[in-house]
């Protein structure tokens, strides 16, 4: 999802060439002046046309090619199966912003271009259907050539009482037939006809919706790659922070000014800190290849975010305008339309079934034959070199009506008729699912705008809280439970916060999805230090790999009380 640099004024809906009808007054009570009325909701045939057809223009269109520096990320043949483990071994762990995102999603992804294969399917199929104003002309030559050779011994006897002896064939033939027909009445064609043209119009919608989910569904992966990434940095700056506190408890417990109790409670913070850590680290690898497998990138290539978790922009348009932008905008309204005509164009289809049909077929014939055949060998006067030769021309009208079928043309006639009426109820619910789609996310986006702004504040002010309460306990004014729980509550926040922001990036792309519009008034860019800001005496302590112990050996809490080595 590639944001403007500057906010972009709302393209024109397609409604807008509709004239509005003007308010009626609506009557009061007496003495009273009456109150303007709301002008009456227009039906969507008359804004979008019974037949609406597909606009490419309201949706920038998918990257066709890979720019320069991700040339080498082309997603591999179609039919690739790799039979090695080497050959799916990570070697190479690349960068990618969410532009990058997006570009390869649109290039690579084979489910878009499964899409694009149907478009073309369906302009193949409405080609297919305008062939039936044409002629068909067709040649059939079955015998070209053929030889009928044989011999045959019969004791009867002929009408001149000869007997008939052997009867020898030796031909060959020579045959084609060229047929032409040319359907001069035909009430199925139209119908059909524009039956094809409807789909073709659906096909292009669905390929228009197929690339807005795609490009929503990257922006979703990519933040929650980004959410990972911050819970796998808040893990590690808790781990570091439950390390310090961990190795104050241990310095006062052998100065002999703590107890073994305050020593095993930053070890409890400390695992649990690592689990933390633990759920970030398989969110990213996950979240890295959940991301890796819509780009269908190389099998050895994973992604990871080169941005870092921010508020990418605020949303300008109000709801109103929001939910009126969706409805003029999404092609969803648009192919339940083309439903309803599709389903009068197969009532209409079916009622011609019923009528009659008119062709003109031209027949032209030509063949030739040469052998013989006869009976008695020993008769004089054969002719051992028959020849003959044939041309037949045939031109006329065949005119079929079926006057009566029982009623089936009918019936079917009225059950695609019911069909449209079905579809109508199916554009009422497109319609409300579309404005609460709307609302959902708008109300998403309010929601984690206010939780940015009071986990911003939970973290800053639990931040503070902590470094007091370090120094507190190292005056021995509080005991390492207040340390504990403090700590606790700033990764809880810290996690929060991260949270919100992906939330709000999720709502704010949802709602750049549900509406078409891109008026987003971009966020200024903070000024951040080069590095991430630190407990006060954690930067020196590294975080190690633990190893990874077999569940069935990693022990048991109900069983005896025993302390990790080292401890």
């Amino acid at each position: 999802m590639v944001l403007p640099s500057v906010c972009v004024e709302a393209r024109p809906s397609r409604a807008e060439s509709t004239p509005t009808p003007a308010p009626i007054p609506t009557q009061t009570a007496a003495g009273d002046a009456p109150i303007p009325a709301l002008p009456p909701i227009p039906l969507a045939p008359e804004v979008k046309g019974s037949r609406p057809r597909s606009n490419p223009a309201v949706l920038a269109p998918a990257a066709r090619e890979l720019p320069a520096g991700l040339r080498d990320l082309s997603a591999p043949d179609p039919l690739a199966l790799p039979i090695r483990p080497s050959q799916v071994r990570i070697r190479e762990l690349r960068p990618l912003g969410l532009a990058d995102v997006e570009t390869l999603v649109e290039v690579n992804n084979p489910q878009l271009k499964a899409i694009a294969s149907q478009v073309e399917q369906a302009q193949s199929a409405l080609r297919a259907q305008i062939a039936l104003w044409y002629p068909t002309i067709q040649l059939n030559a079955n015998n070209l050539p053929t030889y009928s050779g044989g011999e045959q011994f019969s004791s009867a006897f002929t009408g001149t009482g000869q007997p008939a002896g052997n009867t020898i064939t030796s031909i060959w033939r020579m045959q084609a037939v060229l047929q032409a027909s040319w359907g001069l009445i035909n009430p199925t064609r139209t119908p059909q006809i524009a039956e094809a043209r409807d789909l073709f119009e659906q096909a292009k919608n669905q390929y228009l919706i197929g690339l807005r989910d795609l490009r929503l569904q990257a922006a979703l992966a990519f933040f929650d790659l980004q959410v990972s990434d911050e819970t796998v940095r808040i893990g590690q700056e808790s781990v570091r922070s439950s390390l310090v506190s961990l190795r104050d408890a241990k310095a006062r417990f052998q100065a002999g000014v703590a107890t073994k109790l305050e020593v095993l409670e930053a070890e409890t913070q400390l695992a649990r800190d690592q689990q933390v850590l633990t759920q970030g680290l398989a969110d990213q690898a996950t979240a890295r290849r959940t991301l890796a497998a819509l780009l269908d990138l190389p099998q050895d290539i994973t992604p990871t975010s080169k941005e870092p978790s921010r508020v990418v922009g605020t949303w300008l348009p109000s709801l109103q305008e929001s939910i009126i932008a969706a409805y003029a905008f999404r092609e969803e309204l648009d192919n339940v339309l083309l439903d309803i005509s599709i389903a009068n164009s197969r009532a209409n289809t079916a009622l011609g079934a019923s009528q009659p049909f008119l062709n003109i077929a031209y027949s032209l014939t030509g063949g030739r034959t040469r052998g013989f055949q006869f009976s008695n060998p020993g008769t004089s006067g054969v002719n051992f070199s028959n020849e003959s030769w044939s041309v037949d021309n045939t031109v006329g009208l065949n005119f079929n009506w079926t006057l009566f079928d029982g009623g089936a043309a009918r019936a079917n006639y009225r059950r695609q008729k019911q069909v449209a009426e079905q579809n109508t109820y199916q554009f009422a619910q497109q319609r409300d699912s579309i404005r609460n789609d709307v609302e959902r996310s708008f109300y998403e986006l309010e929601k984690n705008n206010r939780n940015i702004t009071t986990t911003s504040r939970e973290v800053i002010s639990t931040r503070e809280s902590l470094r007091l309460a370090r120094l507190r306990f190292q005056a021995g004014v509080t005991t390492q439970r207040e340390v504990v729980d403090t700590q606790r509550d700033l990764t809880q926040a810290e996690v929060r916060w991260s949270t919100a922001i992906s939330d709000y990036n999720k709502a704010l792309a949802q709602l750049r999805r549900f509406t078409g519009l891109d008026q987003i008034g971009l966020c200024q860019r903070p000024d951040l230090p080069a590095t991430s800001p630190r407990t006060a005496g954690s930067a020196d302590i590294p975080v190690e790999p633990q190893p990874l112990v077999p569940a069935c050996r990693a022990g048991s809490p109900t069983g005896p009380a025993s302390l990790p080595p080292g401890s």
